[in-house]
Protein backbone atom coordinates (compact mmCIF):
# COMPACT_ATOMS: atom_id res chain seq x y z
CA UNK A 1 0.00 0.00 0.00
CA UNK A 2 1.30 3.43 -1.15
CA UNK A 3 0.76 6.38 1.79
CA UNK A 4 0.95 10.02 0.36
CA UNK A 5 1.71 12.67 2.39
CA UNK A 6 0.73 15.99 1.02
CA UNK A 7 1.91 19.07 2.99
CA UNK A 8 -0.92 21.59 1.66
CA UNK A 9 -4.47 21.44 0.00
CA UNK A 10 -3.01 21.83 -3.51
CA UNK A 11 -0.59 19.06 -2.89
CA UNK A 12 -3.71 16.85 -1.59
CA UNK A 13 -5.54 18.22 -4.28
CA UNK A 14 -2.96 17.39 -6.85
CA UNK A 15 -2.13 13.59 -5.72
CA UNK A 16 -6.03 12.75 -6.07
CA UNK A 17 -6.40 13.63 -9.11
CA UNK A 18 -3.13 11.81 -10.32
CA UNK A 19 -4.37 8.67 -7.79
CA UNK A 20 -8.03 9.01 -7.54
CA UNK A 21 -8.35 5.97 -6.60
CA UNK A 22 -6.84 6.61 -3.11
CA UNK A 23 -8.58 6.36 -0.09
CA UNK A 24 -7.89 10.24 1.88
CA UNK A 25 -7.52 8.93 5.71
CA UNK A 26 -7.16 12.03 8.39
CA UNK A 27 -7.86 10.78 12.22
CA UNK A 28 -8.00 7.20 10.83
CA UNK A 29 -11.07 6.39 13.58
CA UNK A 30 -13.15 4.67 11.09
CA UNK A 31 -11.16 3.78 8.16
CA UNK A 32 -8.71 2.07 10.27
CA UNK A 33 -11.34 0.17 11.90
CA UNK A 34 -12.13 -1.19 8.44
CA UNK A 35 -8.43 -1.94 7.32
CA UNK A 36 -7.79 -4.22 10.35
CA UNK A 37 -10.56 -6.24 9.88
CA UNK A 38 -9.24 -6.39 6.22
CA UNK A 39 -13.15 -5.09 4.99
CA UNK A 40 -11.05 -2.82 2.66
CA UNK A 41 -7.09 -2.89 1.04
CA UNK A 42 -6.85 0.08 -0.94
CA UNK A 43 -3.65 0.13 -3.03
CA UNK A 44 -2.91 3.81 -1.99
CA UNK A 45 -4.46 6.48 0.86
CA UNK A 46 -3.72 9.91 1.23
CA UNK A 47 -3.21 11.03 4.67
CA UNK A 48 -4.27 14.37 5.54
CA UNK A 49 -3.60 15.26 9.03
CA UNK A 50 -0.79 17.57 7.98
CA UNK A 51 -2.90 20.11 5.59
CA UNK A 52 -3.41 23.14 7.10
CA UNK A 53 -6.47 24.47 5.13
CA UNK A 54 -8.79 21.74 6.36
CA UNK A 55 -8.53 22.43 9.62
CA UNK A 56 -9.42 25.79 10.40
CA UNK A 57 -13.07 27.25 11.13
CA UNK A 58 -14.70 30.48 10.73
CA UNK A 59 -17.67 32.53 11.06
CA UNK A 60 -18.98 34.23 7.93
CA UNK A 61 -22.24 36.21 7.15
CA UNK A 62 -24.10 34.28 10.10
CA UNK A 63 -22.85 31.11 9.28
CA UNK A 64 -20.33 28.76 10.73
CA UNK A 65 -17.43 26.69 8.31
CA UNK A 66 -15.89 24.03 9.91
CA UNK A 67 -12.94 22.60 8.19
CA UNK A 68 -12.94 18.60 7.29
CA UNK A 69 -9.95 17.91 9.50
CA UNK A 70 -10.96 19.64 12.55
CA UNK A 71 -10.98 17.26 15.30
CA UNK A 72 -13.72 16.34 18.31
CA UNK A 73 -11.62 17.67 21.00
CA UNK A 74 -11.33 21.14 19.09
CA UNK A 75 -14.66 21.43 19.04
CA UNK A 76 -14.70 20.74 22.30
CA UNK A 77 -12.45 23.42 23.48
CA UNK A 78 -13.11 26.28 20.54
CA UNK A 79 -16.21 26.12 19.94
CA UNK A 80 -18.38 25.36 23.51
CA UNK A 81 -21.26 27.76 22.37
CA UNK A 82 -22.11 25.37 19.22
CA UNK A 83 -24.10 23.36 22.08
CA UNK A 84 -25.82 20.16 19.86
CA UNK A 85 -22.54 20.04 17.98
CA UNK A 86 -20.13 20.21 21.40
CA UNK A 87 -22.52 17.23 23.04
CA UNK A 88 -22.20 14.99 19.77
CA UNK A 89 -18.53 15.70 20.37
CA UNK A 90 -18.49 14.77 23.69
CA UNK A 91 -20.21 11.39 22.99
CA UNK A 92 -17.47 10.38 20.24
CA UNK A 93 -15.56 7.60 21.64
CA UNK A 94 -12.39 8.00 24.06
CA UNK A 95 -10.84 11.22 24.61
CA UNK A 96 -8.04 9.17 22.25
CA UNK A 97 -10.64 9.00 19.50
CA UNK A 98 -11.34 12.44 19.86
CA UNK A 99 -8.09 13.65 19.74
CA UNK A 100 -8.04 12.07 16.27
CA UNK A 101 -11.43 12.06 14.97
CA UNK A 102 -12.93 14.57 12.28
CA UNK A 103 -16.07 15.82 11.64
CA UNK A 104 -15.12 14.92 7.83
CA UNK A 105 -14.17 11.29 8.42
CA UNK A 106 -18.08 11.38 9.73
CA UNK A 107 -18.89 12.70 6.27
CA UNK A 108 -16.97 11.16 4.27
CA UNK A 109 -17.85 7.31 6.07
CA UNK A 110 -21.26 8.04 5.99
CA UNK A 111 -22.55 5.76 8.53
CA UNK A 112 -26.03 6.72 9.63
CA UNK A 113 -24.99 5.96 12.87
CA UNK A 114 -22.10 8.90 12.87
CA UNK A 115 -22.78 11.22 15.77
CA UNK A 116 -21.94 14.68 14.04
CA UNK A 117 -24.64 14.15 10.95
CA UNK A 118 -27.37 14.54 12.97
CA UNK A 119 -26.10 18.03 14.09
CA UNK A 120 -25.37 19.14 10.16
CA UNK A 121 -28.43 17.71 9.56
CA UNK A 122 -30.35 19.70 12.11
CA UNK A 123 -29.11 22.32 10.81
CA UNK A 124 -29.98 22.04 7.44
CA UNK A 125 -25.75 21.95 6.76
CA UNK A 126 -24.01 21.91 3.37
CA UNK A 127 -21.12 20.02 2.61
CA UNK A 128 -18.19 21.43 0.76
CA UNK A 129 -16.13 19.88 -1.59
CA UNK A 130 -12.95 20.71 -3.62
CA UNK A 131 -11.10 19.13 -6.94
CA UNK A 132 -8.42 20.55 -8.62
CA UNK A 133 -8.18 23.97 -10.00
CA UNK A 134 -9.59 25.23 -7.08
CA UNK A 135 -13.40 23.83 -8.36
CA UNK A 136 -15.50 24.33 -5.45
CA UNK A 137 -19.33 22.69 -4.96
CA UNK A 138 -21.29 22.62 -1.81
CA UNK A 139 -23.94 19.76 -1.49
CA UNK A 140 -27.08 20.15 1.10
CA UNK A 141 -26.39 17.25 3.75
CA UNK A 142 -29.30 15.09 2.57
CA UNK A 143 -27.92 14.92 -1.14
CA UNK A 144 -24.32 14.14 -0.24
CA UNK A 145 -24.86 11.69 2.42
CA UNK A 146 -26.84 8.67 -0.24
CA UNK A 147 -27.27 5.88 1.99
CA UNK A 148 -24.77 3.69 4.41
CA UNK A 149 -21.33 4.34 3.45
CA UNK A 150 -22.28 6.06 0.57
CA UNK A 151 -21.65 9.67 -0.36
CA UNK A 152 -21.70 11.87 -3.16
CA UNK A 153 -17.75 12.58 -3.42
CA UNK A 154 -16.43 12.65 -6.91
CA UNK A 155 -13.05 10.53 -7.69
CA UNK A 156 -10.93 13.69 -7.84
CA UNK A 157 -12.90 15.64 -5.21
CA UNK A 158 -11.96 15.95 -1.19
CA UNK A 159 -14.09 17.21 1.48
CA UNK A 160 -13.61 20.89 2.23
CA UNK A 161 -15.83 20.85 5.16
CA UNK A 162 -19.40 21.86 6.29
CA UNK A 163 -21.64 25.15 6.33
CA UNK A 164 -24.07 26.06 7.73
CA UNK A 165 -26.31 29.13 9.56
CA UNK A 166 -26.05 29.98 13.21
CA UNK A 167 -29.49 29.60 15.40
CA UNK A 168 -29.66 31.02 18.20
CA UNK A 169 -32.19 28.81 19.99
CA UNK A 170 -32.05 26.43 21.70
CA UNK A 171 -30.56 23.24 20.65
CA UNK A 172 -29.12 19.67 21.99
CA UNK A 173 -27.91 16.35 20.88
CA UNK A 174 -28.47 13.08 22.66
CA UNK A 175 -28.54 9.34 22.23
CA UNK A 176 -29.21 5.88 23.52
CA UNK A 177 -26.17 3.16 23.48
CA UNK A 178 -25.91 -0.46 25.00
CA UNK A 179 -23.79 1.32 27.70
CA UNK A 180 -22.24 5.41 29.24
CA UNK A 181 -19.45 5.95 27.18
CA UNK A 182 -17.63 4.59 23.92
CA UNK A 183 -20.50 3.28 22.18
CA UNK A 184 -22.21 2.94 18.70
CA UNK A 185 -25.71 5.19 18.85
CA UNK A 186 -28.73 2.59 18.80
CA UNK A 187 -30.42 5.63 18.26
CA UNK A 188 -29.71 9.27 18.71
CA UNK A 189 -31.37 12.62 18.25
CA UNK A 190 -30.46 16.37 17.31
CA UNK A 191 -32.95 19.22 18.06
CA UNK A 192 -32.59 22.64 17.50
CA UNK A 193 -35.24 25.59 18.04
CA UNK A 194 -34.67 28.20 15.70
CA UNK A 195 -36.69 31.47 17.12
CA UNK A 196 -36.10 33.56 13.75
CA UNK A 197 -38.08 31.30 11.52
CA UNK A 198 -39.82 29.83 14.13
CA UNK A 199 -39.25 26.43 13.21
CA UNK A 200 -38.10 23.10 14.96
CA UNK A 201 -35.57 20.78 13.21
CA UNK A 202 -35.16 17.21 14.29
CA UNK A 203 -32.95 14.84 12.70
CA UNK A 204 -32.27 11.16 13.88
CA UNK A 205 -29.52 8.65 13.57
CA UNK A 206 -28.97 4.90 13.30
CA UNK A 207 -32.70 4.14 12.96
CA UNK A 208 -32.69 4.14 9.35
CA UNK A 209 -30.15 3.61 6.31
CA UNK A 210 -29.45 7.72 6.40
CA UNK A 211 -29.63 10.23 9.01
CA UNK A 212 -33.16 11.33 8.62
CA UNK A 213 -35.28 14.40 9.45
CA UNK A 214 -38.75 14.25 10.68
CA UNK A 215 -41.07 16.57 8.88
CA UNK A 216 -44.41 15.55 10.09
CA UNK A 217 -43.06 15.69 13.70
CA UNK A 218 -41.62 19.43 12.78
CA UNK A 219 -44.33 20.93 11.32
CA UNK A 220 -46.89 19.49 14.05
CA UNK A 221 -44.50 21.20 17.18
CA UNK A 222 -44.05 24.08 15.49
CA UNK A 223 -47.70 24.43 15.40
CA UNK A 224 -48.09 23.47 18.52
CA UNK A 225 -45.83 26.39 19.67
CA UNK A 226 -48.05 28.64 17.84
CA UNK A 227 -51.04 27.69 19.19
CA UNK A 228 -49.85 27.92 22.92
CA UNK A 229 -48.14 31.02 22.21
CA UNK A 230 -44.62 29.97 23.39
CA UNK A 231 -43.10 31.71 20.39
CA UNK A 232 -44.22 35.16 21.72
CA UNK A 233 -44.05 34.03 25.31
CA UNK A 234 -41.47 31.62 26.45
CA UNK A 235 -43.35 31.00 29.68
CA UNK A 236 -46.24 29.71 28.43
CA UNK A 237 -46.96 25.90 28.64
CA UNK A 238 -47.30 23.71 25.70
CA UNK A 239 -49.88 20.92 26.50
CA UNK A 240 -48.25 17.61 27.65
CA UNK A 241 -50.55 15.66 25.04
CA UNK A 242 -48.75 18.24 22.03
CA UNK A 243 -45.38 17.13 23.64
CA UNK A 244 -46.39 13.41 23.48
CA UNK A 245 -47.79 13.90 20.06
CA UNK A 246 -44.36 15.12 18.83
CA UNK A 247 -42.85 12.33 20.31
CA UNK A 248 -45.09 9.80 18.56
CA UNK A 249 -44.63 11.56 15.13
CA UNK A 250 -40.59 11.41 15.53
CA UNK A 251 -40.85 7.91 16.38
CA UNK A 252 -42.90 7.56 13.03
CA UNK A 253 -40.29 9.01 11.30
CA UNK A 254 -38.11 6.21 11.78
CA UNK A 255 -36.82 3.43 9.54
CA UNK A 256 -34.84 0.62 12.34
CA UNK A 257 -34.17 -2.48 11.70
CA UNK A 258 -33.15 -5.12 14.40
CA UNK A 259 -29.71 -5.75 14.78
CA UNK A 260 -27.56 -6.95 17.35
CA UNK A 261 -27.59 -3.36 18.75
CA UNK A 262 -31.00 -3.15 19.31
CA UNK A 263 -34.60 -4.11 17.67
CA UNK A 264 -36.42 -1.77 15.60
CA UNK A 265 -39.22 -1.79 18.11
CA UNK A 266 -37.13 -0.34 21.08
CA UNK A 267 -35.66 2.43 18.78
CA UNK A 268 -38.44 4.01 17.74
CA UNK A 269 -39.41 3.51 21.25
CA UNK A 270 -35.94 5.78 21.91
CA UNK A 271 -36.43 7.80 19.64
CA UNK A 272 -39.95 8.69 21.18
CA UNK A 273 -38.54 9.16 24.49
CA UNK A 274 -35.62 11.42 22.87
CA UNK A 275 -37.64 13.63 20.85
CA UNK A 276 -40.12 14.44 24.38
CA UNK A 277 -36.98 14.91 26.36
CA UNK A 278 -35.24 17.23 23.99
CA UNK A 279 -38.25 19.06 23.26
CA UNK A 280 -38.73 19.94 27.44
CA UNK A 281 -35.02 20.87 27.45
CA UNK A 282 -35.71 23.50 24.90
CA UNK A 283 -38.59 25.02 26.33
CA UNK A 284 -37.35 25.15 29.69
CA UNK A 285 -34.76 26.93 28.57
CA UNK A 286 -36.38 29.41 26.59
CA UNK A 287 -38.49 29.93 29.90
CA UNK A 288 -35.09 30.31 32.01
CA UNK A 289 -33.53 32.98 29.11
CA UNK A 290 -36.79 34.53 29.57
CA UNK A 291 -37.14 35.06 33.40
CA UNK A 292 -33.13 36.23 33.04
CA UNK A 293 -34.08 38.94 30.51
Amino acid sequence: MEVLLPRTLEEALEAKEARPEAVPIAGGTDLMVELNFDHVRPEAMIDLSRVPELQVWRREDGHLFIGAGVTYTRILQELPEMRALVQASRSVGSPQIRNRGTIGGNLGTASPAGDALPVVAAHDGEVVLIAGGDRVRTVPWQAFLLGPKRNALAPDELILGARWRVVGGPQSFSKVGTRNAMVIAVASLCLVMDDETRTVRVALGSVGPNVLRAPDAEAFVADALARAGTWDDASAPVPPGDVQGFGERVGAAATPIDDVRGTAEYRRHACRVLAQRALGWALDERAEEALVS
